[in-house]
C-alpha cells in the first residue's frame, strides 16, 4: 500500500493529540516538533476556539494598507491611460507631473495599477529574426560542431547534422576530433541511410573551410561537391544563418549535455543514440505545430555513389588541373584556387565581360577571376 502524504494540518492536529496525553511535557513535545511553546500554545488555542480549521495557515495579507495608492490618484492615472492608450508609465507620469499632479507612486506602481485593471498591453512577438524554412526535406541540410564537451579523461565534439524542413536529426556523432577524415566517417553513414541533400551550409572555419586562394572551400566540401552537393557557408559573424542547428544545440545542452556525465566516447555515443531517437520519434516540436520530425521527414532518393565518374564540363570550359601550389595556369597567368582542389580539375567560363571568367568545379561555381586584374604572369 502506497504511503500517505502527511500536510501540515495533520501534523498540528497530532500535536494536539498528543498533548492532551500529558505523557511529556509541553516544552519537550514541542522540542521533538521542532517548534517554540509559544507556537505551541498559538495552536492549541485556535483548536479549542475553531476546531480543526483552526489549524489552517492564515493570510499574511494585512488587514490594513496605508501605503496603498489611494483610488482618486489610480482613477488619476487611468484616466490619464484613457487619453494616451499607447502610452507606457514613464510618459504617463510625465505628463500628469506637468499638469501640477506632483503627489504620483513610482513608475513601478503606475505599471501595476495599469496591470492590475488590464490596461497593458500583451508585449510585442519579437521581430528580429524573420523564420524561413525549406518546403521539402532534403533540400538543405545543416551542420555544425556542439562545442566540445568533457568525457572521462578526453573531449567529445559532437558533430550534428539538421534537416532545414523538418527539423530532423540526421547525424549525432561523438566525435574525438574536429578533422575532416572523422567527420567524413560520420557523413558517409549518414549518407548510405538517409541519402544525399541538395545543398548542405556549415561554418567557415576548418574542417569546412580553408586557407589559400579560395578559403571557403576545404578538401571536404571539394568532396561533397563531387557528390552532387551544393555546398555554402554561413556569413561570418552570423550564426544565425545556421539557425536550427544552433536551436537543436541549445535543446541538446538542456535536456542532455548539462545533465549527464559521460566516462568515454562510446558511453557519450549510446547516450547520443538514445536522445536521438526520443528528439526525432517523441519529442513534439514547437515549429512544427507539436508534430515530430519524424513524422514531417523522409528519405532523400538521391544515393550515395561509392565510385563516381569523371565530371564532363561543357564545350566552352577551358578545363585546367590544380597543382600542388594551389594554382592553374591560364593565358599565361596564375590563378590560385586553393588547397582543397589540388589534383582536381576545374573550368573557366567566360562570361559577357571580355577577360572575366567563372571558376567551376563540377556542378558548383567556386569564384570568378578578371584577367585584367591578374598581375602575376607566367615566363
Amino acid at each position: 500500500m502506497p504511503w500517505q502524504e502527511i500536510t501540515t494540518v495533520d501534523l498540528r492536529t497530532e500535536f494536539i493529540e498528543l498533548s492532551r496525553c500529558g505523557t511529556l511535557s509541553f516544552s519537550e513535545l514541542c522540542r521533538r516538533y521542532g517548534i517554540s511553546r509559544k507556537t505551541g500554545y498559538k495552536w492549541v488555542r485556535r483548536h479549542e476556539e475553531q476546531g480543526v480549521e483552526g489549524l489552517h495557515d492564515r493570510s499574511r495579507r494585512p488587514i490594513q494598507q496605508p501605503a496603498r495608492t489611494s483610488a482618486e490618484t489610480e482613477d488619476l492615472i487611468l484616466a490619464c491611460r484613457d487619453r494616451y492608450p499607447a502610452w507606457g508609465a514613464r510618459k504617463l507620469r510625465t505628463v500628469l507631473v506637468r499638469e501640477g499632479h506632483l503627489c504620483l507612486p513610482a513608475l513601478s506602481t503606475i505599471t501595476a495599477i495599469l496591470r492590475r485593471h488590464g490596461r497593458l498591453n500583451a508585449p510585442a512577438e519579437p521581430t528580429a529574426c524573420i523564420r524561413f524554412e525549406h518546403t521539402h526535406p532534403n533540400e538543405l541540410w545543416q551542420m555544425d560542431f556542439k562545442g566540445h564537451v568533457p568525457v572521462g579523461q578526453q573531449r567529445c565534439h559532437p558533430l550534428t547534422v539538421i534537416d532545414d524542413c523538418s527539423r530532423f536529426s540526421l547525424c549525432l556523432h561523438a566525435c574525438g576530433n574536429e578533422q575532416r577524415r572523422t567527420v567524413q566517417s560520420a557523413l558517409l553513414s549518414t549518407f548510405r541511410r538517409y541519402g544525399l541533400p541538395q545543398r548542405m551550409t556549415m561554418e567557415n572555419g576548418p574542417p569546412w573551410g580553408a586557407g589559400g586562394g579560395n578559403g571557403r572551400f576545404s578538401r571536404l566540401t571539394v568532396w561533397l561537391i563531387e557528390q552532387g552537393i551544393t555546398v555554402s557557408h554561413s556569413r561570418p559573424y552570423h550564426p544565425q544563418t545556421q539557425g536550427k542547428d544552433e536551436r537543436f544545440h541549445r535543446t541538446l545542452k538542456a535536456e542532455l549535455l548539462g545533465r549527464k556525465q559521460f566516462a568515454s566516447l562510446g558511453h557519450c555515443q549510446r547516450a547520443f543514440n538514445r536522445w536521438r531517437q526520443q528528439y526525432n520519434e517523441v519529442r513534439p516540436h514547437e515549429a512544427l505545430q507539436l508534430q515530430t520530425p519524424a513524422s514531417r521527414y523522409e528519405p532523400s532518393q538521391r544515393r550515395w555513389l561509392e565510385y563516381l565518374p569523371p565530371y564532363e564540363y561543357g564545350p566552352i570550359d577551358e578545363v585546367r588541373k590544380v597543382a600542388s601550389d594551389q594554382s592553374i595556369t591560364f593565358q599565361r597567368y596564375v590563378i590560385l584556387v586553393g588547397e582543397g582542389f589540388v589534383g582536381k580539375y576545374i573550368a573557366l567560363r567566360p562570361t559577357l565581360v571580355d577577360g572575366q571568367y567563372t571558376l567551376h568545379f563540377c556542378h558548383q561555381q567556386i569564384g570568378q577571376v578578371d584577367l585584367r586584374n591578374l598581375t602575376k604572369r607566367v615566363r
